[in-house]
């Protein structure tokens, strides 16, 4: 009976690990049906850094084991116009691959000798931001590439987990502007559930499919850091004028 409990605990905890690969990153699902109103992120051209909010960390869970890792980022610009403007839908744009490690090395597992190392590509698509404005409240959606991450597990089991295996996988949080106090922050505490695929040995949780990933992500300018990467409201489409 402990062989087998503890045989469970150690897949379970692989299992989190597998989704460490995908916390960086980002894909997001299709919007509404409806029309998307006109947005405009700006200053127009810059460069920005996407980074863990001072404090806090990137957490995977799968059932009841988690994986913590303190640091997590992307790299990226904003647009330059006109296309930093969307008459009807948002503005999207490349980021780099993310990255994903605990003080710079491999991320802990709630459950002893285990870790994970991601590394993630671009090798099937590039990793992009959505930025879509809302009266209600703007989101941001990142889009991570088929395979985009792979996490390694060595410790109790040696795994590997891919993210995105079948194609690019989407996650989408609240855009909360930024303040005198802070940078602008894309969320995703709340949680959002990435695909994965796990294979290697008996010990490897094969049968996982998905992970629940939550973090906060406070979006920097780097060209101009006395500006705020914003996301507001457009032009909206010019209408045609019509014939004589």
């Amino acid at each position: 009976m402990v062989r087998t409990r503890t045989r469970t605990v150690r897949r379970s905890a692989l299992a989190v690990t597998a989704v460490v690969a995908g916390a960086g990153l980002a894909a997001f699902p299709a919007g509404p049906a409806q029309a998307a109103a006109a947005t405009t992120v700006g200053p127009a051209g810059h460069s920005c850094t996407a980074s863990l909010v001072p404090g806090t960390t990137a957490t995977f869970l799968v059932g009841s084991t988690t994986v913590t890792c303190n640091q997590s980022g992307n790299t990226g610009a904003v647009p330059a116009e006109p296309g930093n403007s969307s008459p009807d839908g948002p503005v999207v744009s490349s980021l780099t691959p993310a990255t994903f490690a605990n003080n710079g090395g491999s991320c802990p597992t709630n459950v002893l000798f285990t870790t994970a190392r991601t590394v993630s590509n671009s090798t099937n698509g590039d990793w992009t931001i959505a930025l879509q404005y809302d009266e209600a409240g703007s989101v941001g959606t990142m889009t991570i590439p088929q395979a985009g991450v792979v996490t390694t597990i060595s410790g109790l089991a040696s795994c590997v987990v891919t993210v995105a295996p079948d194609g690019p996988a989407s996650i989408s949080g609240p855009w909360l502007p930024g303040t005198e106090a802070g940078a602008p922050v894309l969320d995703f505490s709340a949680g959002v559930t990435l695909p994965i695929r796990v294979t290697g040995g008996l010990t490897c949780p094969t049968g996982a499919t998905t992970a629940r990933f939550s973090a906060r992500y406070a979006v920097t300018d780097t060209t101009d850091t006395t500006q705020q990467i914003t996301v507001s409201a457009g032009a909206p489409p010019v209408e045609p004028s019509p014939s004589a």
